[in-house]
């Protein structure tokens, strides 16, 4: 049988574990018109779930464009990307698909070539001497101008928002504020990982798109939701897993999608059919996994100070947040609260640690328990 557990990758129908009410508040946020920042630590799950919305968004009614902006450098890259995500969202024939990018976009050159397939596929440059503000303009006007059209809500996603924080100028931000504020017949939802950058984006009062989207960040999956997914899948493969052992798993990885489907997915793999699953089998997939990830971790502990080390093994210990400024945790660590601050901010700038319910957490968690062991 194929391993029913998926990790490392967008997640598919099958192996989708609870989100109902995330997805019911979001499709009403579609239906709506609204503006929502969703956000979460990394391999949260945000892109399989967003992907999950939009394949239940009736096309009688919805046009939904993706945009995934990871791979855009500047202005000029990220007009592009939405041009293409636009485009290819309202047509998919040849023709059509140049009809329309000549259509929607003024100050965009499309161009359109067909694999061997026989699937076409978009791509837009820039006018030559033409300031980046109207291509990003013309690019972001595009999905009210499509919802205009084809009279039906268009639902635009900007995936890895936190992007064009990175850009060397802050012209998209500044552009993109003065423009969305306008459409009507449109919904966008922003997502983004990186939650330090995300929070100065919308947060701060200084920033261009501060306060222009509704929060909704994501949180871990209750274990009870995890108990019937995974005790489900097991027993479908006779491989009989009790709930006690199920919950061991969930407080391993707490609760957090990727980390949970990774040691499920591994314990699967060791347990033969006929077998039920036992404590020392849960052990057992734990110590390969980290012996496997072992370098990795071995080479980041070593890229930290000696100060963010003290800190990262005493965050180790902690059953759920951190609180790593109390006196207690810097006496227990031997850390001056100077130094427990500027070790902090390290290792969030490298997204080692992230904030959580006014404290700290280590964002890989199977970092956390591989430290835990020294």
């Amino acid at each position: 049988m194929v391993n029913p557990f998926q990790y490392g990758g967008i997640v598919d129908d099958e192996s989708f574990c609870n989100r109902t009410q995330e997805l019911h508040d979001l499709r009403r946020a579609a239906e709506n018109g609204d503006r929502l920042l969703v956000y979460a630590e990394r391999r949260m799950g945000k892109t399989s779930l967003i992907k999950r919305l939009l394949k239940r968004l009736p096309k009688s009614s919805f046009i939904a464009i993706y945009v995934d902006l990871w791979a855009t450098g500047g202005s000029e890259s990220f007009a592009s990307a939405i041009a293409k995500a636009t485009a290819e969202a309202a047509e998919t024939r040849a023709d059509k698909l140049l009809e329309t990018g000549k259509e929607l976009f003024k100050h965009l050159i499309p161009s359109v070539t067909i694999d061997q397939a026989g699937n076409p596929s978009i791509e837009f440059g820039a006018r030559q001497g033409l300031d980046t503000v109207p291509q990003i303009e013309d690019a972001l006007d595009a999905p009210a101008r499509l919802a205009l059209k084809r009279k039906k809500q268009i639902v635009v996603v900007y995936d890895e928002i936190q992007r064009i924080a990175e850009y060397s100028e802050d012209t998209v931000e500044r552009v993109m504020r003065s423009r969305i504020q306008q459409h009507q017949g449109v919904s966008y939802f922003f997502l983004g990982s990186r939650k330090h950058l995300i929070r100065q984006m919308f947060t701060q009062e200084s920033r261009p798109l501060f306060q222009s989207a509704g929060h909704y960040p994501l949180s871990t999956i209750a274990t009870a939701h995890w108990i019937p997914f995974i005790r489900d899948r097991f027993a479908g493969a006779d491989k009989p897993l009790e709930d006690s052992l199920i919950e061991k798993l969930c407080a391993r990885t707490e609760g957090h999608p990727y980390y949970t489907q990774h040691l499920a997915h591994d314990l699967w793999e060791i347990v033969l059919p006929g077998h039920a699953v036992l404590a020392e089998d849960l052990a057992r997939a734990e110590d390969t996994l980290l012996q496997r990830l072992g370098h990795t971790y071995t080479v980041l502990l070593e890229r930290t100070t000696e100060n963010q080390r003290k800190l990262l093994r005493g965050m180790s210990s902690a059953v759920h947040e951190a609180r790593p400024f109390t006196s207690e945790f810097l006496r227990k660590n031997h850390l001056a609260a100077s130094s427990a601050h500027r070790a902090a901010e390290g290792l969030l700038s490298d997204d080692v640690i992230d904030r959580e319910n006014g404290g700290f957490i280590i964002s890989d968690r199977f970092f956390k328990i591989w430290l835990a062991r020294l």
